[in-house]
């Protein structure tokens, strides 16, 4: 009896403790194996961004061979790496040169016997004032940075020195042309431009003029503007073609205005883009209650040029499924002050709920086809109004038949008499 009851009450600990029952970490080919309805949690896959909110894209490049390509666009190379580690190789580069030039001299001077005719004033070394390593680096410095103390100063009786002064010369301009370059043109990069172009945090779905349209804000937090703006967009979505084939994040191109020129912005205020759904768009077949079922991502890349420099930037940004508010619309952030005109950025991003059917493009235009047509239109009546007519007809040519038999009546009466 006791063991009955030690049993229930184990049974019953079992089943209210809440237990957190951990699945074993499986490889990728078994997990991809597993039944899809094991659970509504594991059935939620999380989506993964292709571009990310701040323009970045999401992509590692792995198992990359021919990486000798870096070195052929090694100014590119050096341009793209990070500021850590491209002040490091610009130290390590005049470091180095600075050294190598400078153990040289020391090396010639060493050969010549410089070293032993130390103090010597008979003798006419090959630099003057040079006595060791440390005053060959410091002559190798100023040689390349050409500061010229005037202490330390070549003579014209060592040929070899003068081949290495020239020779020092020119490498120095090129490493110095190259290495200042880069770092002019990293610190020109118009991709701190783009830091101050701004998308809104959600896309919406709403209606417009009569149709169904995507939108989305862009604005420019500086008084210099972007000239030449122009905005394209892409729908990142996986597909299977007919033949089975499977495409994964296939780009689709999203019209925001290329036919009209709408794509081409001013942008001197906040401007909403709009992409009507139309039998175009991917969206024609989507509704309200199937949106949050799709697998996509939109990206929008706004791209111009900068006024200040004249250099190309661009600007990223995406919406997911989660990021798309269907029935909404933006809130006006552009208001007439005494004079000018003013932005308000404290509601760039919001959003305000509007009547909008939870229709797809697809069934709001079928439904509109169908309101237009008439209330007894079939095909039967279509028949019968076919019938119709050609029962008129049959009864004009038997009345003219008739006439024309009344007229030969008549003519063969008269012939008589």
């Amino acid at each position: 009896m006791a063991a009955n009851v030690l049993e229930e009450d184990s049974m019953e600990q079992d089943i209210e403790s809440p237990v957190t029952i951990h699945q074993p970490k499986l490889p990728k080919q078994a997990r991809e194996d597993l039944p899809k309805n094991i659970s509504k949690e594991c059935a939620k896959r999380k989506i993964q961004r292709y571009v990310r909110k701040d323009g970045k894209c999401n992509v590692h490049h792995g198992n990359v061979r021919e990486t000798y390509r870096y070195l052929t666009d090694i100014f590119t190379t050096l341009v793209d790496l990070k500021w850590r580690f491209n002040l490091l190789i610009f130290v390590m580069v005049y470091t180095v040169t600075w050294l190598f030039f400078g153990m040289i001299w020391w090396l010639i001077a060493y050969m010549r016997g410089d070293m032993d005719h130390i103090g010597d004033s008979t003798w006419t070394p090959c630099v003057s004032n040079l006595n060791g390593f440390v005053s060959a680096f410091l002559f190798s410095i100023e040689t390349e940075t050409t500061i010229g103390y005037g202490y330390r100063v070549i003579t014209d009786k060592c040929p070899e020195g003068i081949i290495l002064l020239l020779v020092q010369s020119v490498l120095g301009s090129i490493v110095n042309a190259f290495m200042v370059g880069c770092m002019f043109v990293k610190i020109s990069q118009p991709k701190k431009r783009a830091e101050t172009l701004v998308f809104s945090t959600n896309a919406v779905i709403s209606m417009r003029d009569g149709k169904l349209c995507l939108m989305f804000r862009v604005g420019d937090l500086r008084n210099s503007h972007i000239v030449e703006a122009s905005i394209r967009a892409k729908l990142i979505k996986s597909k299977q073609t007919k033949e089975g084939e499977f495409i994964p994040l296939n780009q689709t191109d999203i019209n925001v205005g290329y036919y009209t020129g709408d794509d081409r912005l001013f942008l001197v205020s906040p401007l909403i883009i709009s992409h009507e759904i139309n039998q175009q768009s991917p969206f024609w077949e989507i509704s309200k209650a199937q949106l949050p079922k799709e697998e996509l991502e939109i990206v929008v890349i706004l791209e111009g040029m900068v006024e200040a420099t004249g250099m190309t930037c661009q600007a990223r940004s995406s919406y997911i499924t989660s990021e798309i508010l269907w029935g909404y619309r933006f809130t006006p952030v552009l208001t007439l002050e005494d004079g000018f005109y003013e932005v308000d950025y404290n509601s760039f991003h919001e959003t305000y709920e509007t009547n909008t059917p939870v229709y797809s493009a697809k069934e709001l235009a079928e439904m509109a086809s169908r309101a237009e047509l008439p209330l007894t239109w079939s095909v039967s009546s279509k028949l019968d109004q076919h019938a119709e007519l050609e029962t008129e007809e049959d009864d004009k040519n038997q009345e003219d038949q008739n006439e024309r038999n009344g007229d030969v009546a008549n003519l063969e009466n008269e012939s008589k008499v």
